[in-house]
């Protein structure tokens, strides 16, 4: 039986591809030098993959930003503002698309689907003029095919492309994107032939939007395009690759029906409805990719039921019509467990990283052709039984405390009105009050500190002397600036749901699992192994501590609930839900601990909220309810004067915006200006906010410096829609990935933004 991998993870086993970006973008490197540890990094994990017997193995699925906005520049659909003129795209403009330059923003990011990866979302028109503009689809096969391997390429389809696209500033509303197919596909004609020419035998073309919930015109679209690509095809395989979640039924038939296609990919993990579907019905004479094994989880596969499965869809289409594949990209996971040599023996035993889950596809397909590794299946039946039974997985105490919660859905008191009026009297702050999201630039001698303090190079004494002299320098700085409420710049934190995890029982963590978040920007998310508590405070010290310095009110910032279990690695024993009760519980200790030591303002991100949306809209009111409920947990036994924040961002929020109502925070913070302002529009159309909100001013993903007067200009905007005695002025997100040499004159930008607009609205 053949194997297949959707995608694999492109950052390298220890951030080789994270630290040749930012050598390159901080003029340190050449792009030759970035160039050669990207063919370094593509060569090993083609290598890696044909060793471990994978059949069918992903080309063009390595990026230096995001697949989409490969798509982007392979289209040519780049943005009139960037000057780009046809030719070749090459680094500066690929670059000031994904990141902005001095002058120009950059276009706007947002998560993919509902995982941590994000994308550069297209800027579309009807003006637009596609051409072929970069040809790296073919130059990577052809650097495969040098190395002796044969690769699938895969591109991000055209229908979901447009899908995910937006119209650009100033296009009429009433423009279809979809109306662009016709001049997409003549750019995708132009792609397959060059790969046909090449030698390529198979393509994929991931088609991911076909598991949402799709209108009748936009499954017409995929018939169409399709029916209109076929022609090329001609003497090529091509697999549709879908993933996250179940093909709805419709969307199934519209699937199986495309002209041309030879393969079908399905998500079998998050997505088992779709095996009543195939056994309803599959075309005779094509294949089935089957996604058995997770492409986003960090467990070991249960080999006997991935096995049990296969051999049933063998029983409909046969075997030889099935090829064993992951649910989805590996990009999703961390590289390799070979790299945790510190990692307990026990919790290791119950985990497979992406070269791991490699093994494990092609131990599948091995079985399923009767070539069965008995001893492998034998261990891995061990692991499985092993992480069932283990006593450090379960904690009785706890799964009371969560199970007591169903009974109140834990809402404060006082309406939110009479809270910010108790609030106001003690904070007294002024009209537009200004903050920043909490974290600070994370500086290189910052990070040598925390470095050589895990290490055991430094004592816990010179850790803290360190981190403190810090958080001065953070709070004197914003004093200077004159900012209204502060933060202490999370220097002790190296990421903000690690830290927290670090510090909670039933978590796990990782030397090396490093996971893309976008380009440069990897995170190393925990693992949740059993029951969650708090053992004792995590943030009190450095909170109190950050107070001591100033008399303004200091924020104390935590990570919420739903944010802490959205970016981990979660257990799929129990629902998540169960989960996420638990974290709750240990937030809501921390919160009351935080405000017994004079904290009066605290923060609890749910940066994450949105994203865990599930993609069908049947799912979203139960996850919605658990999830806002969960937030609400952690705050319900404060006092009315304490002020609770909570900050979002890089979503589509307004969707949910009755939840985040129903959340019943006193402020919100939330990304706005990468996103072109279209929070804004929900308050337009009419959506009453009565608490505190900070729409984001400006972008801190980009170097780019925004003047006072752009960001007046923001600001009116909001007062526009929103109340002048709500509004907070604040950046989009917290300041850990920027330079202090950015920092500075952007945050002295907003104050005398911000004081420009009190004093208008004072005459």
């Amino acid at each position: 039986m053949a194997s297949h991998i959707v995608g694999y993870p492109r950052v390298g086993p220890k951030r080789e591809l994270k630290f040749a970006l930012e050598s390159f973008w901080d003029g340190k490197s050449s792009a030759e030098d970035l160039k050669k540890v990207a063919a370094d990094l593509r060569a090993s994990t083609w290598k890696q993959q044909s060793d471990a017997g994978i059949k069918y193995i992903p080309s063009n699925t390595f990026s230096y930003y995001d697949q989409v906005l490969d798509t982007t520049a392979t289209l040519g659909a780049v943005p009139p503002r960037y000057g780009w003129t046809g030719g070749e795209i090459g680094f500066d403009t690929y670059f000031s698309m994904a990141r902005g330059n001095a002058t120009l923003p950059a276009m706007e990011m947002t998560k993919w689907f509902d995982t941590n990866y994000h994308f550069i979302v297209p800027e579309l028109g009807p003006e637009i003029n596609f051409a072929y503009s970069s040809h790296k689809a073919v130059e990577e096969y052809k650097e495969a095919k040098a190395l002796g391997i044969d690769t699938v390429p895969v591109f991000v389809g055209p229908v979901s492309y447009l899908l995910l696209s937006k119209a650009a500033k100033g296009v009429d509303k009433s423009f279809s994107l979809l109306s662009l197919l016709p001049k997409v596909l003549a750019v995708y004609k132009e792609v397959i032939a060059d790969l046909k020419a090449a030698g390529a035998q198979f393509i994929q073309f991931d088609e991911p939007t076909l598991v949402l919930d799709l209108e009748p015109h936009k499954l017409q679209a995929f018939t169409d395009a399709y029916e209109q690509l076929a022609p090329a095809f001609e003497g090529l395989h091509v697999l549709v690759e879908t993933y996250f979640a179940d093909v709805p039924a419709e969307n199934y038939k519209t699937l199986t029906s495309l002209a041309g296609v030879a393969a079908y990919g399905f998500d079998l993990v998050r997505g088992t409805k779709t095996l009543d579907l195939i056994k309803a019905g599959f075309p005779s004479g094509k294949w089935i990719f089957a996604g058995v094994v997770d492409g986003r989880n960090i467990w070991a596969n249960d080999l006997a039921a991935s096995l049990s499965t296969l051999e049933a869809l063998a029983g409909i289409v046969g075997k030889e019509r099935i090829v064993v594949s992951t649910s989805s990209s590996l990009l999703h996971t961390a590289v390799d467990l070979v790299n945790e040599t510190k990692l307990d023996d026990e919790i290791k035993s119950w985990l497979a990283f992406a070269a791991q889950k490699v093994v494990e596809v092609n131990a599948l397909a091995n079985a399923l052709a009767g070539n069965k590794d008995e001893a492998f299946f034998a261990a891995n039946a061990a692991a499985q039984a092993s992480r069932k039974t283990s006593p450090r997985v379960t904690n009785e105490a706890v799964q009371k405390a969560a199970a007591a919660l169903k009974g109140s859905d834990h809402r404060r008191a006082t309406n939110v009105s009479a809270r910010l009026d108790a609030q106001q009297k003690k904070l007294n702050l002024p009209i537009l009050p200004t903050t920043t999201i909490g974290s600070f630039p994370q500086t290189v001698e910052l990070r040598r500190v925390r470095r050589e303090f895990k290490a055991k190079k430094i004592s816990e004494e010179e850790y803290i002397k360190a981190i403190k002299e810090e958080i001065r320098k953070v709070v004197e700085l914003q004093e200077e600036l004159d900012i209204d409420v502060l933060v202490h710049g999370e220097p002790e934190r190296n990421d903000m749901v690690e830290y927290f995890g670090e510090q909670l029982s039933g978590f796990a963590f990782t030397a090396n699992g490093w996971v893309q978040s976008y380009g440069s920007r990897c995170v190393k998310p925990p693992i949740i192994y059993g029951d969650v508590s708090r053992p004792k405070a995590m943030t009190v010290f450095w909170s109190t501590l950050a107070q001591s310095f100033t008399k303004r009110p200091m924020k104390g910032m935590l990570t919420g609930p739903v944010t802490i279990l959205n970016w981990s690695f979660v257990r799929v024993d129990q629902p998540r839900s169960e989960t996420c009760y638990q974290i709750a519980l240990a937030i809501k200790d921390e919160v009351e601990d935080l405000e017994k030591g004079g904290i009066g303002v605290i923060q609890i991100d749910e940066a994450a909220l949105r994203e865990g949306l599930p993609l069908r809209k049947s799912e979203h009111a139960h996850y919605l309810d658990w999830a806002v409920h969960s937030f609400r947990i952690t705050n319900v036994g404060v006092q009315d004067t304490t002020q609770i924040h909570t900050h979002m961002c890089y979503s589509n929020f307004n969707d949910i915006i009755h939840s985040i109502i129903d959340m019943d925070a006193d402020v919100i913070t939330i990304e706005n200006s990468r996103s072109d302002e279209k929070l804004l529009s929900v308050f337009r159309e009419g959506v009453v906010y009565g608490a505190g909100i900070g729409p984001g001013v400006y972008d801190i993903h980009s170097p780019r410096i925004p003047s006072t007067e752009e960001i007046a200009d923001r600001i009116n905007k909001m007062l526009a829609v929103l109340e002048k005695n709500i509004l907070w002025v604040n950046p989009d997100c917290g300041l850990k990935t920027r330079k202090y040499s950015e920092v500075k004159p952007a945050l002295l930008n907003v104050v005398a933004a911000a004081k420009q607009i009190r004093n208008e609205l004072a005459k």
